[in-house]
């Protein structure tokens, strides 16, 4: 089950496009950390610079890198300013809680977002990866809902994704 914000995010997304799920890449790791080590030059040591998501997890998913930058809302418009600098417009602004930017690195896409690490959207993707780590069974169930999501359209994907992140965090 959704909840309201959720549904009314999902009811947002497009379903005339359709999800790709792929194997895991294994040169996932490296490619973060390239991207990485260029995110640090420009910003500094400072910056957290964090790789979640299926290619962290090794898990099949969209062929993308998720490689968030958490950081306190009192320097998020700050980041957002910087990263803008670097990686151009972002591609979604939820202002204070999350902006997406999207880059390549050797042809691999890379979603980045810049994400308030007190949100609760953040907070509970922690939870739920933390769980994914220590319960290899919840892993596997993720792993064979994203493979069997493949060709939905983006808002059926999305929504069964919420589901089962839902079920999961109410676990935890």
């Amino acid at each position: 089950m959704l909840s309201k914000e959720q549904e009314k995010w999902v009811n947002h997304l497009s379903n005339d496009s359709k999800i790709r799920i792929v194997p895991f890449d294994p040169t996932s790791q490296e490619r973060f950390e390239r991207l990485e080590s260029k995110i640090r030059l420009k910003l500094g040591g400072s910056v957290r610079v964090e790789h979640h998501g299926a290619s962290s997890l090794g898990i099949s998913g969209q062929d993308e890198i998720d490689v968030y930058l958490p950081v306190p809302p009192s320097h998020f418009d700050e980041l957002v300013a910087m990263m803008t600098e670097l990686f151009g417009e972002p591609r979604s602004c939820y202002p204070l809680e999350r902006v997406r930017f999207k880059t390549y690195e050797d042809e691999k896409r890379i979603d980045l977002f810049v994400i308030n690490e007190e949100s609760s959207g953040w907070l509970n993707g922690l939870r739920f990866e933390e769980h994914l780590k220590s319960h290899p069974k919840a892993l596997e169930e993720y792993r064979e809902l994203k493979e069997s999501c493949d060709g939905l359209g983006t808002q059926e994907y999305y929504r069964r994704k919420i589901e089962f992140i839902n079920s999961i965090l109410v676990k935890t």
